[in-house]
């Protein structure tokens, strides 16, 4: 059966990798994902098998021990791991955000320091940037920190940290306003510091503490987190590229590839839900005949898959954009907005073909329902995107009168 979502022009080694991880998709996570979901269980031995896979160093220069793959190959390794169980997903997700923000702007001592154990998997990234009262006003962070001496002392509350307890390295990003001066803009009087920590949650460091996990309506086996930082001492060579004040662009570089990555997350989502209504659909007989030979279904079935392949595109070429070297966030904007709405819409659709078998926890259809809402806020809202998107038109169509 010709499959959806096919991506024209990769490599032999592409092509390999992501048989590799199909694979494994296909036999250790899908079967298992809806248990482990359902308790809500950090799914430990996927995590242990991704790591043996090498998926941790997946993006990371060779150099450093990585495969040194592109972001396209990482967004398709993602849409495949997503179609099993998007937490999983999610688990790799900030993890490559951090060894990205650390590869492209890191001190060449905190390339040599994290980047090895990263690609290892013996360090697990997770990123830092919203606030209990923020959403996505990033320029009124209220997280702050002071010079004193060769360290700087941090303080205040963060919110939604992917990966909260089980990493062992986050990047924060706070308000730094030393060498900046009176009523400088917000967002160049920002610093992104890397705190190392030990996994788990309380204080798992003097001064930082991981309160537990929030308990979510979906999204889960990943951990999500708050952290609290209570006079935080963090040496001022943990500060992202040496320099304070760079830490909004250094974020809104790594988000950039996030936008991707939840662009494959909702491609792959939207990949199963399609995959499980088309074999409900002819399963399920209803006047003599199965469900799947009513036009009505037909028609729908025809809907899921025009958007499961025009989001495949988008998330693609935004992924292609990126690693040309030239600025996508125009590109990364539109795939994300798209795929998350049309991932709801066919996992929606999905669950309406499955009738009232969808509602029952028994079947796959209900977790996915669950899981897609966080797809439209993740990495910035549907109106945020909308925002970027009509700024950078505007730039691209400059009237000239």
């Amino acid at each position: 059966m010709a499959r959806l979502a096919q991506t024209a022009g990769l490599t032999d080694v592409q092509q390999e990798i992501l048989s590799t991880v199909r694979d494994f998709v296909d036999k250790e996570i899908i079967p298992v994902a809806t248990g482990l979901e359902h308790r809500d269980e950090y799914p430990q031995a996927i995590v242990d098998g991704l790591k043996e896979l090498g998926l941790f160093g997946l993006m990371i220069p060779e150099e450093y021990g990585g495969l040194g793959e592109s972001l396209l190959t990482y967004a398709l390794c993602v849409e495949e791991i997503a179609r099993g169980w998007m937490s999983v997903s999610g688990i790799i997700n900030t993890h490559f955000i951090v060894a990205y923000m650390l590869k492209q702007h890191g001190t060449q001592e905190q390339k040599d320091h994290f980047l090895p154990r990263m690609a290892a998997g013996d360090v697990r990234g997770a990123f830092s940037m919203s606030e209990p009262g923020l959403g996505s006003d990033v320029s009124a962070i209220t997280s702050r920190a002071v010079k004193d001496g060769d360290a700087y002392v941090l303080n205040g509350q963060k919110m939604w940290l992917t990966n909260g307890g089980t990493s062992s390295l986050v990047a924060v990003l706070v308000r730094s306003d030393e060498g900046h001066a009176e009523g400088t803009a917000p967002h160049r009087s920002m610093t992104t510091f890397l705190v190392e920590k030990e996994p788990g949650f309380g204080e798992v460091r003097p001064g930082l503490t991981i309160p537990g996990k929030i308990d979510k309506m979906g999204y889960k086996g990943v951990d999500t987190t708050e952290l609290i930082m209570d006079d935080l001492r963090v040496p001022a060579d943990r500060v992202l590229g040496g320099v304070t004040g760079r830490g909004f662009y250094q974020m809104m570089d790594g988000v950039e590839v996030g936008r991707v990555n939840v662009a494959a997350r909702g491609c792959g989502v939207a990949q199963r839900a399609f995959e499980l209504g088309v074999r409900y659909a002819q399963q399920r007989h209803t006047f003599g005949k199965p469900i799947a030979q009513h036009q009505a279904i037909q028609f729908k079935l025809a809907e899921m898959a025009t958007k499961v392949e025009a989001a495949h595109a988008m998330m693609v070429n935004a992924a292609r954009k990126k690693d040309s070297g030239e600025r996508n966030d125009l590109e990364a904007g539109m795939a994300k907005y798209l795929a998350s709405e049309y991932c709801k819409e066919v996992v929606e659709d999905a669950f309406r073909i499955h009738g009232g078998y969808g509602f029952s926890k028994e079947y796959e259809i209900e977790r996915l329902y669950r899981e897609a809402p966080m797809l439209l806020i993740g990495e910035g809202t549907a109106e945020i995107q909308k925002m970027i998107i009509g700024r950078r038109l505007l730039e691209e169509y400059r009237f000239q009168g």
